[in-house]
This record gives C-alpha cells, structure tokens and sequence, in this order.
C-alpha cells in the first residue's frame, strides 16, 4: 500500500465523525494569505473552520457547496479566531481538491 500512515482499529475509526456540511460564507482570514474563515452550516448548528485552501480557491466560488467536515477535532485557535473542525480534502498536483456529495443531501448529514 502506498502512503500508508499507522494503521488504526476500526474501533478508533468510529471515533472520527463526519458530516455533511454547506458552505453558507466564506472570507479571507486578516493576517494570514493561506486561510480562509469559512461558516459552515451542519444542520442542528453552524461552525466557523479555518482552511488553508485560500490561493485555491476564492470565497465567492465556495458559498453554497457541500463539502465533508470532521466535526469532531480539537479547536485550533488562529489569533482571534478559533477553528470548529477540518474540511477534507484531496490533493490534485498540489492542490487540495474539496471532498463532497455525489448527491445532495441534508447538511448534517453522516458520512457512513
């Protein structure tokens, strides 16, 4: 297997909750040129995460997607601002390449 990092049991696997979020803003984060303070709209609550997908992607062309959140990390604090889980991505020659829905759902929903 290739990049195989440390295995883990699938009992560890269960620990990691995944949710389908959408994109509801988005905004660059004052201080720092690769983040961006996105608010995320996960059903039963919206969340702020910090990514560092800003010379991706602009703000404008994020609102409204559905993207795949880890909602169950430690906050991260960034300055002010404090970080409420981590969008996953892919990475396409070096460029992260946001994960989603092959169709849409309810945001808040789970990822099996």
């Amino acid at each position: 297997m290739s990049n195989e990092k440390n295995t883990i049991s699938f009992t560890d696997f269960e620990k990691i909750n995944l949710q389908v979020g959408k994109i509801i803003n988005a905004e660059k984060l004052k201080g720092y040129n690769k983040l961006l303070k996105i608010l995320v709209d996960l059903g039963n609550e919206k969340r702020e995460i910090m990514s560092g997908i800003a010379k991706h992607y602009s703000p404008e062309e994020l609102i409204n997607k559905f993207v795949i959140v880890c909602t169950n990390l430690e906050p991260k604090k960034f300055g002010e601002n404090i970080s409420h889980g981590m969008i996953l991505a892919a990475e396409k020659d070096e460029k992260p390449i946001l994960l989603t829905v092959y169709e849409e759902v309810e945001p808040g929903s789970h990822v099996l």
